[in-house]
């Protein structure tokens, strides 16, 4: 049994004129210790689909449908007070900008004490000790003095560096990271990201990792889902789909890399862009920006069709592993 199981989620945001649906059934596992990349552009449903795991979406967004399985149990069906005892503790979060996670006027310290005392019957002497080992796992530098400083006294690596050793606090078996080096400079980046792949593989954490960066996803993780508009519409092995991406879309964000182009040539870039939720195209919501489309593309949504280990939601792809099953047929 998986350690995390998403079946169905849909996800709903309810305002004047109706609700805007942000996630369309979203299906996909997590095995403890594997590492799980959420790809896509900004808007595409990433950070909604993490945020619902934990039932964090902020009002008025709320979970429509679907079950959301950790070790068989519903997180979706839970109350507030059941959810408290997996949040931060078995499923720990890290997030986009440490400068919005820690509190600026505590110490590292108090905040990291905190977190432990609200979860653990244990002394402040015991969580200040278990923080200071914690500190010392992120490689922090005199991390006996950075417990008693406050966050902007950090460098930005440094702050992240703690964000990290707060969500092993608890010893999770999940860590959920929503873009952990977005604000970061590039050199940084690698280091946290190294840190991280460090961390979950010496115990074990299965690591959801929500990002843009391709490059990142390809060193990083085992298998990935690419969203788009809410949906999922390409998962498999993260090698398999970075070496040969079926669905257009994925085609398109792969050729967009820096690398993928010709010295002093224009980079590529996928014509138009993400569709609100106000305004979702039928059918295949990828169909105006797709240079494979069809009628039927735009009546109605595809459904995933098996390339190799890949399920790819795409009438393109379809259409030719048929062509090629009628090939076999004939030549046999």
């Amino acid at each position: 049994m998986p350690l995390l199981e998403v079946k169905d989620l849909e996800a709903r945001f309810a305002v004047r004129g109706g609700d805007l649906t942000a996630l369309r059934g979203i299906s996909f596992s997590l095995d403890k210790g594997e590492r799980l990349g959420l790809v896509g552009e900004s808007g595409a449903g990433k950070s909604v689909a993490a945020f619902s795991i934990l039932n964090l979406i902020a009002r008025p967004g709320y979970i429509a449908a679907g079950e959301i399985l950790f070790e068989g149990k519903d997180l979706a069906a839970m109350s507030e007070r059941e959810l408290r005892k997996i949040r931060g503790n078995r499923i720990a979060m890290i997030f986009q900008d440490p400068m919005m996670t820690l509190n600026p006027v505590l110490t590292i310290g108090t905040q990291m004490v905190e977190a432990l005392k609200a979860h653990r019957r244990i002394s402040t002497r015991a969580a200040r000790d278990i923080a200071l080992n914690k500190l010392r796992k992120v490689q922090i530098p005199s991390p006996d003095k950075r417990l008693d400083q406050y966050p902007h006294e950090l460098s930005g690596g440094m702050r992240q560096r703690v964000i990290i050793a707060i969500a092993l606090l608890l010893d999770p078996e999940i860590i959920i990271a929503d873009e952990p080096t977005t604000a970061l400079d590039v050199t940084i980046q690698a280091e946290i990201m190294a840190l991280l792949l460090e961390l979950c593989e010496q115990d074990n954490v299965a690591l959801m990792l929500i990002t843009h960066d391709l490059g990142v996803v390809s060193q990083v993780t085992q298998r990935m889902l690419v969203m788009y508009s809410g949906r999922i519409i390409e998962q498999g092995p993260t090698r398999e789909i970075i070496n040969d991406a079926q669905h257009p879309y994925t085609q398109g964000l792969i050729n967009a890399l820096p690398q993928m182009g010709e010295p002093g040539e224009r980079l590529f870039q996928i014509p138009g862009s993400m569709p609100s939720l106000k305004n979702v195209p039928t059918g295949c919501p990828f169909h105006p920006r797709c240079s494979f489309a069809t009628d039927q593309c735009k009546r109605r949504m595809p459904e995933y069709v098996r390339s190799g280990n890949v399920d790819v939601a795409c009438y393109e792809v379809s259409n030719l592993i048929e062509q090629e099953k009628r090939m076999q047929e004939v030549e046999s």
